[in-house]
């Protein structure tokens, strides 16, 4: 299988919440026995997202990062809050493998991934797209989908690749938390728009949601919140499940 199951903690520190449609917040348990609990039943990856950082305009908080990543062994992906080089620089060593950047790139300075590849590698850089649907376009948001941008999704996927991106995060405003499906015409799009990795997120309900969307689009990876944290299914599950579908 070549999928990436990837487990997503949206965390407003000190718990993983679950908000549905990035509102109405749900506390479902500590970052770091998540990040456990996810790591021990096989995920490929962890992205700890800090929803609120960039929204309260705050500093990163090194210390709860550190301790939740402290007996994972598989790459781990953290943003939220990232607005400078040495943010950046501060979460490698304080353990992430990856760095998440979306509204400081977005709303301020896109040229913070150009300057962060440069430094980093494009590899460790992830922009995270949060996408909402209009009536004939998709627009970025940010701010954990309360901003608008006026920025074309796909036009900004394109940008942030020619600027050293090594990978994106795509999220669904719209289907975030409604275990309704995936946007299937959003994510086929975007991933055969750019040339590098693209992770889907959101909207998992079931496992058939999942084959759904490694059919339609073929993305790098497939970030799942939700339906992990509920105990719809484990992440072997789903890795099993694949399997037997033969993809």
């Amino acid at each position: 299988m070549n999928t990436r199951l990837i487990a997503k903690l949206d965390v407003k520190p000190p718990f993983v919440v679950k908000p549905v449609m990035f509102e109405g917040l749900r506390k479902m348990g500590s970052p770091k026995d998540l990040a456990n609990k996810y790591y021990n039943q096989g995920a490929d990856e962890i992205f700890y997202i800090d929803i609120v950082a960039s929204l309260y305009r705050r500093e990163i908080l090194l210390d709860q990062i550190k301790n939740a990543c402290d007996e994972i062994f598989v790459p781990f992906a953290v943003g939220g809050g990232v607005k400078s080089i040495q943010d950046f620089s501060a979460l490698f060593q304080s353990g992430a493998d990856k760095v998440l950047i979306n509204t400081y790139a977005l709303q301020d300075d896109p040229s913070i991934i150009d300057k962060a590849a440069k430094m980093f590698g494009s590899q460790s850089v992830v922009v995270s797209i949060e996408a909402k649907k209009w009536s004939n376009h998709y627009e970025c948001y940010s701010d954990c989908g309360r901003i608008r941008s006026e920025t074309n999704v796909y036009e900004w996927m394109k940008e942030a690749e020619s600027r050293g991106a090594g990978e994106i995060l795509l999220q669904s405003v719209d289907r975030d938390g409604r275990k309704r499906g995936f946007d299937l015409e959003l994510s086929a799009n975007a991933v055969s728009l750019v040339n590098i990795p693209v992770v889907i997120s959101s909207g998992c309900g079931k496992l058939e949601d999942i084959k759904d969307l490694v059919q339609h689009a073929n993305p790098s990876g497939v970030a799942i919140a939700s339906s992990l944290h509920y105990d719809d299914f484990t992440v072997n599950d789903v890795r099993d499940y694949l399997m037997m579908e033969g993809q």
